[in-house]
């Protein structure tokens, strides 16, 4: 998002910006904002971030365009949040192994293109995805709240660094909003929930996280189902962020 400390936000992006750089994307864009207005969000302004898992069970999501097409939702979604048309997009396994900004008009095939440059699959580590996101935030001068759209398909190999990141991130205007893709009785997203429920105030200032779970085959999740999911808990974490001072 373009602005700084003193600014207002802009205007989200509108129906012929998107027809013009993004055609491809309209009706996503029309289907994020009917869910946007359902959850009471029209006006709103936030920036939107993308954290991409690439430990190496990962593969058959890029492999069949699941990640891909997630992009391509959350981009939508920005539209109606940011006024800019970019969402920083972060792709983790063991470290992080990249970093890009998504673009209406620049978003085709970007995702598995960048995927296949980066080489090694590794590992799951939260924490220095979150630590990337967070820098970046600190680093842009904004004071508007964001939303962070975290994919994953299993908890980290760090249960604690990510647990404490998730906990000292509650004093920043930042709500994470964690997807899991793969088996939903797997044990791999029992982390995922407790991160969800942590205690406030004893383990963090304000509930700053979610999580749904997308299926084994996310592609198939409908698209105003998936954007339900990702705005769920956001207007309660804003409510509950402002009356706290963590967003000014």
């Amino acid at each position: 998002m373009t602005m700084t400390n003193s600014s207002r936000p802009a205007s989200a992006l509108g129906l012929s910006a998107v027809r013009e750089r993004a055609p491809d994307l309209v009706s996503l864009y029309k289907v994020a904002g009917d869910r946007v207005r359902r959850h009471g969000l029209e006006g709103v302004r936030a920036a939107v971030y993308l954290v991409l898992d690439r430990s190496g069970s990962m593969r058959p999501y890029y492999r069949d365009g699941s990640m891909q097409h997630l992009a391509e939702q959350v981009l939508s979604l920005s539209a109606h949040l940011d006024d800019d048309g970019i969402v920083p997009v972060v792709f983790f396994s063991t470290d992080v192994d990249g970093s890009t900004d998504l673009t209406l008009g620049g978003h085709r095939r970007r995702v598995d293109k960048l995927h296949e440059n980066l080489g090694h699959m590794g590992r799951t580590n939260y924490h220095w995805a979150m630590d990337e996101v967070i820098d970046h935030y600190l680093e842009s001068g904004s004071s508007a709240p964001a939303l962070v759209v975290f994919q994953t398909d299993g908890g980290p190999t760090s249960r604690l660094a990510a647990e404490r990141y998730l906990c000292k991130a509650a004093r920043l205007p930042l709500f994470w909003q964690f997807v899991g893709f793969g088996d939903p009785d797997s044990n791999e997203f029992a982390f995922l929930r407790r991160l969800d429920t942590l205690a406030v105030p004893a383990d963090r200032v304000v509930d700053n996280a979610g999580f749904f779970h997308a299926g084994r085959t996310p592609r198939s999740t409908a698209d105003h189902e998936l954007y339900d999911q990702l705005l769920h808990e956001f207007p309660d974490w804003l409510s509950a962020a402002r009356s706290l001072g963590v967003i000014r």
